[in-house]
Parts: C-alpha cells; structure tokens; sequence
C-alpha cells in the first residue's frame, strides 16, 4: 500500500480518537481538553502525516525543515507513549469505548509515527545542533501547565501535581526534559541515514550546481 494512503489512514484514525474522546468526556471543558500533551501531540501528529501523504503524493522535494517537523512530532509522540505506559498506565484501567480511544492515542499513535519515521525516508541529515528543537515545544506546555496547578489547580497528569511539592515537580520536569532529549537524539541518528539536504550546498559540489542552474 502506498505511503501516502498509510499515512492519510492513520492520520484519520487519530483524528477520530481526538474526536471521540472529546464527545464522551463528562464534563467537556475546552481549555481541559485540548490541554493534555497526548492530545495536542496526537493532532499534530495528525497534521504531519496528512501533510506527508500530500509531500509523498506530490513527489515534493526534500528540505531540513520538513525533516525537522517530522522529527519533533515523532518525538512527542514516542514520548507520549513511553510515559503513558511507564508512569500512568498502572494507575487507571479504561474500560468500554474508552478503551480503544486510549489505545489508538497512547499506543498506535505512537508506534505509527515511529514506524513513519523508520520507514519512510522522506527525510534529510539533521545536525546536531537543532537539538534543542525538540524541548522548545515540551518547555512550553510545561509552564502553562505550572502557571494553571498554581492559579486554578488544574493539572493534566499527577506527577506534575504541585501538591506534592515543586521540588518533586521540578524533579519530573528535568527527568522528562532528559528522555525528550536522548529521544530526539535517537531519532536524529536514524536520520543521518538519510540523504543530505539537497538545498544545502556542499564542498566543490556547491559551485557546480549553481553553474548548471
């Protein structure tokens, strides 16, 4: 089957997971919702694949920043998956539609886009120093949610609960922020297998290319 279609099935599968969840929560608050990680990371997730299918279908040409989006997304959901199975998992037990909705944005998720990033080379050498890229995202989400458990007291996941104390939130946060780097780190190094990014001149072979444009 080709990738694009993969791609746009799998991101349709997400969207619906997103939606369906959102339909059965009880009680639905917006600014709740769409403030866990899981589902912010599984919509843009979404996003990517659909707008990978379309670069696939479109034979577009492959560049650093392209790269780089996919990277990150396939970050966060990796990541998404290694904490909800490592840190929440063992304390709740969905049961009924929940269920698969549960599955699809904690596990499929994840090892789809993994398995995107793994097996489909649309993507070029990224160098070391973006990084830092993949913390951006994550440092923010982080102080909106400080900002919210110390103003309204909502938080999305217990570890970062401020009740516990902030040195043991803070604690979290550097163990989290260290996993999102080794993550991006390993990701990045499957892509040193991909090809240089075609934009970027290299060695004597810059000058030709521009003489032959």
């Amino acid at each position: 089957m080709p990738a694009a279609v993969v791609r746009t099935l799998l991101a349709l599968l997400l969207l619906a997971a997103v939606t369906w969840s959102a339909v059965t929560a009880d009680p639905f608050v917006f600014v709740n919702f769409f403030g866990f990680f899981t589902i912010q990371s599984n919509l843009v997730g979404a996003a990517v694949l659909l707008a990978g299918a379309v670069r696939t279908a479109r034979g577009t040409p492959l560049t650093t920043a392209w790269s780089a989006v996919r990277w990150i997304a396939t970050t966060d959901l990796v990541i998404v998956g290694v904490v909800y199975w490592t840190l929440l998992a063992p304390l709740e037990t969905p049961a009924g539609i929940a269920s698969w909705t549960n599955l699809v944005l904690h596990g499929v998720g994840p090892a789809a886009m993994l398995l995107d990033w793994l097996l489909v080379r649309d993507r070029v050498r990224l160098p070391i120093r973006l990084l830092p890229l993949v913390l951006v995202y994550p440092i923010v989400w982080i102080a909106v949610v400080l900002v919210r458990g110390a103003t309204d007291g909502w938080v999305p996941y217990p570890f970062l609960d401020p009740d516990q104390g902030y040195g043991v939130v803070w604690g979290w946060v550097a163990v989290i922020a260290g996993v999102f780097a080794l993550v991006g780190a390993l990701l990045r190094l499957v892509a040193r297998r991909g090809p240089a990014d075609p934009q970027i001149p290299r060695g004597s072979a810059a000058p030709a290319r521009h003489a032959e444009s």
